[in-house]
């Protein structure tokens, strides 16, 4: 069985630990094998590559690399970093993602 990460494709996140701490950014993609996620604007490499027909100069491109599910925090709707829990909504019988930082326990879409 599949660990569930806290963070899916298209949230908001802020790192908060590591090389690019502090920085924002939305989840392109997540691999829940192994954990990570790719941030768009975080974690950039320089990745060297030759001519070739589509990139006929070549040279050093930058990146985005992955970055461990446990150093990304998810945004809730006031665009404040918050902890992520789950419950079941009571209204649709189904598994939601909500923030424990606010108030109203607001649910996360």
């Amino acid at each position: 069985m599949q660990p569930k990460l806290h963070i899916k494709k298209g949230d908001t996140v802020t790192v908060i630990a590591g090389d690019s701490k502090g920085q924002q950014g939305k989840v392109l993609k997540v691999v829940i094998e192994k954990n990570k996620a790719i941030v768009e604007g975080v974690n950039l490499i320089s990745k060297h590559s030759k001519p070739n027909s589509k990139n006929t100069k070549g040279g050093i491109l930058k990146k985005e690399s992955f970055v461990h599910a446990s150093n990304l925090m998810v945004h809730d709707s006031s665009g404040k970093p918050t902890r992520i829990g789950r419950r079941i909504d009571e209204k649709t019988n189904k598994l939601v993602r909500y923030s424990k930082k606010s108030e109203k326990k607001e649910i996360i879409k």
